[in-house]
């Protein structure tokens, strides 16, 4: 079994479901008393939140681009950065180590064309939302068709990420905002949507729409499960 490397902390609420999710699948294909082989860096969320809204990614490159040597150095053979916003410098920190890093737009594209979603309503931060890193990749690499939410829409997903979800909570009036979204980017023709962000899960779930729900962590989970077990 190959040790599966996380850079996670962004936040902490998202790495634990990777942790969980990793275990849970190496003790499904290997049994017994068999857990998963990790290297985890998790870093302080706070620096790296202050960046992001300052658009100072040169420097969040910088510092996760050292987390990622550390993880390397205790003995990963891959690299899984338990984020999707954190992924608009993959390459930054793919170029800062020796050893694969598995994207998690790859990993979500791959199971999406495999059940022949075509168009899909992308749910993120506003970074992952607008910006091209993300949906630009699943677009050009896979051919995917992704819609994303009205500008006033996606200001209110983005509230619910950072002053909610990432601080490990959920209110009643968040909720009922996501499903009329889910909904509406439904009615535009998307086929399923993709929760974008790793934190998403703790609020809406598959039992709360009949839109097909895409997690992002479980599938990157997943992937990494794959690779420890080549």
């Amino acid at each position: 079994m190959k040790t599966i490397g996380l850079l996670g902390g962004m936040s902490w609420e998202s790495t634990v479901t990777y942790y969980r999710a990793i275990n849970e699948g190496v003790k499904r294909e290997l049994g017994g008393l068999h857990s998963a082989k990790i290297a985890l860096f998790s870093v302080d969320f706070a620096p790296i939140e202050q960046l992001q809204h300052a658009g100072d990614w040169a420097r969040t490159a910088v510092i996760l681009g050292a987390a990622a040597r550390s993880v390397e150095a205790a003995g990963a053979d891959c690299l899984v950065i338990c984020t999707n916003t954190m992924h608009k410098v993959a390459a930054d920190i793919e170029g800062a180590i020796q050893i694969p890093l598995l994207h998690i737009a790859d990993a979500t594209a791959d199971v999406l064309r495999r059940d022949g979603i075509q168009t899909v309503g992308l749910l993120g931060t506003a970074f992952t939302m607008e910006q091209n890193f993300y949906k630009g990749r699943l677009a050009d690499k896979y051919g995917l068709k992704v819609l994303i939410p009205g500008e006033k829409d996606r200001g209110t997903v983005q509230e619910a990420i950072y002053n909610e979800l990432c601080v490990g909570r959920t209110t009643a009036a968040a909720k009922p905002d996501y499903l009329r979204i889910i909904d509406e980017l439904a009615g535009r023709g998307a086929q399923a949507i993709i929760r974008g962000c790793t934190e998403i899960g703790m609020l809406v779930n598959h039992g709360d729409t009949d839109v097909r729900l895409y997690d992002t962590t479980l599938i990157h989970a997943e992937k990494a499960v794959a690779f420890a077990m080549q």
